[in-house]
């Protein structure tokens, strides 16, 4: 699932292409993936309209329109958006295609159907109930302790927990926790407070490395030029199991942690 280093790196890449341009045309080649409204309403409002801004809310992008409407697209997992020219060979597994007024085309693809869409008034009615970002300058260690600090759950698990801290998915929470030689299975109520501050700088490092390097692709995830990512090639590791750990060269482990599957080194991570 595309995480907040590949969907920042998307909404980077999209900003010069897309703003202040507007769609013309929308192809709705696998109308399920519009959830709100219509498909003969989703066509009506946002024909004509054009982008004034894209935002990104932990894993979701936002893209402003200048009929005050917002289109919210959700990746899941195996969504991509990629900016083709207009003779552009068709794309396989193109479900929507914005089309543009200077002849591009946005074509939002996904494998498994599983990505969503939505124009609304009001992004809180689909985005809501987030922790805050970690990315953003007023997050600290302190707000990163009064998020998790309470919970019991493991904290592999917690920080997959969009509800505490939006955009950590899966493979950044593995990296973020192998940097900090943390046990996934940690219960998070146990952490002391130098942990918490290890967890914060390795949040900060592991996500800003992974934009630097336009994010992860390990399956289906390109950016919109089509390029693949770069960001697994640094992974110490996710996706990595019974390869040598680059730090002490154990055989990384693999166990599931809140029905993820979750890659650590058991030397380097010692259960306690």
């Amino acid at each position: 699932m595309p995480e907040l280093p590949e969907v920042e790196t998307i909404k980077r890449a999209l900003e010069p292409d897309l703003l202040e341009h507007s769609f013309t045309e929308v192809g709705l080649l696998w109308a399920k993936s519009v959830k709100k409204p219509s498909e003969e309403e989703f066509c009506r409002l946002i024909i004509g309209s054009s982008v004034k801004a894209i935002d990104r809310r932990g894993k979701y992008l936002i893209f402003r329109l200048s009929n005050g409407l917002k289109l919210i697209i959700h990746l899941r997992m195996t969504g991509t958006l990629l900016l083709r020219k207009p003779d552009a060979e068709p794309d396989k597994y193109a479900r929507v295609i914005f089309y543009l007024d200077d002849g591009n085309q946005l074509r939002f693809c996904d494998v498994r159907k599983l990505g969503t869409i939505y124009l609304v008034e009001d992004e809180t009615s689909i985005i809501h109930d987030m922790g805050p970002e970690p990315m953003e300058p007023e997050f600290s260690p302190q707000i990163l302790k009064r998020q998790i600090i309470k919970r019991t759950a493991p904290i592999k698990a917690v920080l997959c927990d969009q509800k505490a801290i939006a955009g950590i998915g899966n493979m950044y929470a593995d990296e973020i926790l192998h940097l900090t030689k943390i046990h996934p299975l940690k219960k998070t109520c146990e952490l002391n407070n130098l942990q918490i501050k290890q967890i914060y700088k390795a949040i900060q490092s592991v996500l800003a490395e992974a934009i630097r390097n336009q994010g992860a692709t390990v399956s289906n995830y390109a950016t919109p030029s089509g390029q693949a990512g770069t960001a697994q090639d640094n992974f110490k590791v996710a996706h990595r199991f019974k390869k040598p750990c680059p730090t002490c060269g154990t055989e990384i482990a693999r166990i599931r942690v809140g029905g993820r599957g979750t890659y650590f080194c058991p030397t380097c991570q010692p259960a306690d």
